[in-house]
């Protein structure tokens, strides 16, 4: 079962305004809205993946393969509603013309001199490249075209890599926003990316597809 939880938080509770200023802090915040993992990779493992969302308040869209448990949140957090994806995930069908908006960390491995090999498939790795621009917006529309989707219409706006105070050094990543109108060409492969999000960085906010008719 999938699940979309939209938390629009508030402003002045101290829990909340700690998450916003630290992403490690939001990460650890809502993993507790799912059961204990016992897993390397525990948030792949719950199908974790969220955003945050622009507007005049801050909202969170978190999506879990698990029913969130929302007595979890730290008290007067703010206001959550969760929504099942399952009658959107059965409406999927090619030809059918959706919206949609992805928050995603656009990358490209790029060769540089010569690249090293990597230790188990002996393929040589270039230098990750952070997308912009135009080149963002290409490799979004290649990656929309592998996961089913086909669009008619892009837009795109830069969005902050969100914070952390922790002392170590988290990735950086550059993020971009893609809203837009797209046409379904594969459901399978579409109902995939939803559910598993799409590019890099989905611990600090990117990744997570999301879909409603046009």
């Amino acid at each position: 079962m999938t699940n979309l939880t939209r938390i629009v938080l508030d402003p002045h509770n101290a829990a909340a305004k700690a998450d916003l200023a630290d992403v490690d802090s939001l990460h650890k915040t809502l993993m507790r809205l799912v059961p204990d993992l016992i897993s390397p990779t525990p948030r792949a493992i719950a199908g974790m993946l969220f955003r945050t969302e622009p507007g005049p308040d801050p909202t969170l869209l978190v999506q879990t393969d698990h029913t969130p448990d929302l007595t979890a949140l730290p008290t007067s957090y703010g206001t959550a509603r969760t929504l099942d994806l399952a009658p959107l995930l059965n409406s999927l069908t090619p030809g059918r013309t959706m919206r949609y908006r992805i928050t995603a960390a656009p990358t490209i491995a790029r060769s540089a001199g010569s690249p090293t090999r990597h230790p188990v498939t002996g393929k040589r790795r270039g230098k990750i490249t952070h997308l912009t621009g135009d080149e963002a917006i290409a490799w979004w529309r290649r990656r929309a075209a592998a996961v089913g989707l086909e669009p008619v219409t892009v837009s795109s706006l830069p969005r902050p890599f969100p914070r952390a105070r922790s002392t170590r050094s988290s990735p950086y990543f550059t993020l971009t926003q893609f809203d837009g109108v797209a046409h379904i060409t594969d459901n399978g492969l579409l109902t995939h990316a939803l559910k598993n999000g799409i590019g890099r960085a989905k611990s600090y906010g990117a990744g997570l597809l999301s879909l409603a008719p046009a």
